[in-house]
């Protein structure tokens, strides 16, 4: 009997740890932005929010007009950041090329960490953070 016990201890030591793994698992790929809400449209550029704001993963097609991107309801993009600005930034895409603008916010617009001062260009897989809300070019 001691030894029923003892395998059937260990078969449920090996399934806690298969769990756990499995759950380290879908935390990695969550950080790194991969799954099947983040998916790559043809043609034109994406914006994917990464991290903060309850819109995690929501991806946002740029229009060549651009969009506006802040708390105000006013905004193309709204996100829910206390250290965004309400019109914070303007992100636009032409052909090839994404433009971010800040748009005069009180904590800054950076792209890949570097705050910007005029429009910068960002590229595909270029990282623009607002507050602490951060977005990924695709």
């Amino acid at each position: 009997m001691p030894a029923l016990i003892l395998n059937a201890l260990k078969i449920l030591f090996l399934i806690l740890i298969f769990l756990f793994l499995w759950q380290a698992a879908l935390a990695i790929r969550s950080h790194i932005g991969t799954g099947p809400s983040l998916r790559r449209t043809k043609g034109g550029r994406e914006l994917v929010v990464l991290r903060g704001d309850a819109k995690r993963g929501t991806t946002v097609r740029l229009r060549p007009s651009g969009h506006t991107i802040g708390r105000s309801p006013d905004a193309d993009v709204v996100i829910d950041d206390p250290y965004a600005s309400e019109l914070h930034a303007r992100v636009e895409s032409h052909d090839a090329s994404t433009l971010v603008h800040d748009l005069g916010s009180t904590n800054g617009t950076y792209v890949n960490g570097r705050r910007i001062t005029a429009p910068t260009p960002a590229g595909q897989g270029d990282t623009v953070q607002i507050g602490k809300t951060i977005l990924e070019v695709r």
